[in-house]
């Protein structure tokens, strides 16, 4: 079965899946019109009229509850493109994926011989559609549905998780931990959170003695292969309920290397270091080493966009990269059940799948001899055509500084 067989029969299954929209249903959209127009023309009235609830992910949360998103960011599904614009200002998506926030990172001295990489952070604006820049985050993840986001405050590890309405920019509640926080991530459902604990900053830069050709140096680095990683909360959005789990000390994880949830959410998975990249290791919700997902076993933990969203396919690393100017990136996409590879799809790094036969992904705007300068771009399988994004990410003059990176959420 090739991919255009794959990609067919995924359609038809979702549109078999879709329940009748019953008798009345045109009636029904042309009464709420009504309503909301004379909503918006009588202002007084709309003061006391009730309000159309919109469907997020995190169903039980009152985090901005009520209130009304712009079709712009939650209800379109055409493609927002700003390919002037690096970093972007306005907002950036196709189909079902779009740039919930992205960040830049700089390293901060904080002793002769330590330091740490500080991120700032830009979230999308729902009623504008615009980045807005909020210093006061160390570490954000953004729900699928783009009305919430988990936030930690600077001086990791954290002590408490924020809940951030995203259309108010205010903090709706906070959820105390025991054991410091230093990074987070949502179910694929929205409703539950991981946080991975850390005894110290996962961001530490230590000053270490290097050997050049020119003698030794001093140079800052992450504390490679000495994490101080020590588990994961499971966490209830809802309720901000949940359990610790104990993860036993790795050797061959990097300093930051956080947990994130299986599809199903029934166990969650890190990357960990061996003799190829893209490694991950899975857990049960208790802490204990399991074996993967039959779906997520070939899946690669440095490739952000995963499996597709009807499961069917899986994004796969870089596998071939044709000079030119710019050159030509082509990624893996595969079987997630066997590791077979269906076919290849432009592309230097795959991070989000728009739908079940686009995706949006990192691709290089400069010839391979070149300084490597990538661009936001979509994706299509079966095709060589791509479509700027974003405008191209220049790379940083100062090490010390790093481009900025995008936050990817589901519609």
């Amino acid at each position: 079965m090739n991919v255009e067989d794959l990609v067919r029969d995924s359609l038809r299954e979702l549109a078999t899946e879709q329940p009748s929209a019953g008798p009345g249903f045109a009636d029904r959209v042309l009464n709420t019109r009504r309503r909301r127009r004379t909503r918006r023309i009588a202002s007084v009235a709309a003061a006391t009229a009730a309000v159309v609830a919109v469907g997020v992910a995190v169903p039980m949360l009152d985090v901005g509850k009520g209130d009304i998103r712009p079709a712009s960011v939650l209800e379109g599904r055409g493609v927002h493109a700003r390919p002037d614009q690096s970093p972007p200002r306005d907002l950036i998506g196709a189909g079902d994926a779009v740039l919930a926030a992205y960040s830049t990172a700089e390293f901060r001295a904080q002793t002769d011989k330590r330091g740490a990489m500080v991120r700032t952070y830009w979230l999308i604006d729902p009623e504008t559609g615009k980045y807005e820049k909020d210093t006061r985050w160390s570490f954000v993840a953004v729900a699928p549905g783009l009305k919430t986001a988990a936030v930690l405050e600077h001086n990791l590890p954290a002590n408490r998780i924020g809940l951030l309405d995203l259309a108010t920019g205010k903090v709706e509640r906070w959820i105390p931990v025991q054991r410091g926080v230093g990074g987070l991530a949502f179910s694929h459902d929205g409703s539950r959170l991981v946080a991975t604990t850390y005894g110290e900053n996962p961001d530490l830069r230590v000053k270490e003695k290097m050997i050049s050709n020119d003698g030794p140096v001093w140079e800052w680095e992450s504390k490679y292969g000495r994490s101080s990683r020590s588990g994961f909360y499971d966490l209830d959005v809802a309720s901000g309920e949940g359990s610790w789990s104990a993860v036993a000390t790795e050797t061959n994880i990097n300093a930051r290397q956080d947990f994130a949830y299986s599809r199903t959410g029934d166990g969650v998975y890190a990357r960990y270091i061996g003799s190829q990249d893209g490694l991950q290791q899975f857990y049960d919700l208790r802490g204990n080493k399991v074996a993967p997902p039959a779906d997520e076993k070939y899946l690669r933990s440095d490739v952000g966009a995963r499996l597709s969203p009807n499961g069917r396919l899986a994004a796969g690393g870089l596998t071939k990269e044709v000079d030119g100017n710019p050159g030509r990136s082509y990624s893996k996409v595969s079987d997630p059940r066997t590791g077979r590879e269906i076919t290849r799809v432009r592309g230097a790094e795959l991070l989000a799948w728009a739908d079940d036969r686009r995706l949006i992904a990192w691709e290089r705007a400069t010839g391979l001899e070149e300084t490597y300068r990538p661009r936001l771009v979509l994706v299509t399988i079966g095709s060589d055509k791509v479509v700027p994004l974003s405008g191209v990410r220049e790379p940083d003059q100062d090490e010390k500084r790093q481009g900025w990176e995008p936050v990817f959420a589901r519609r």
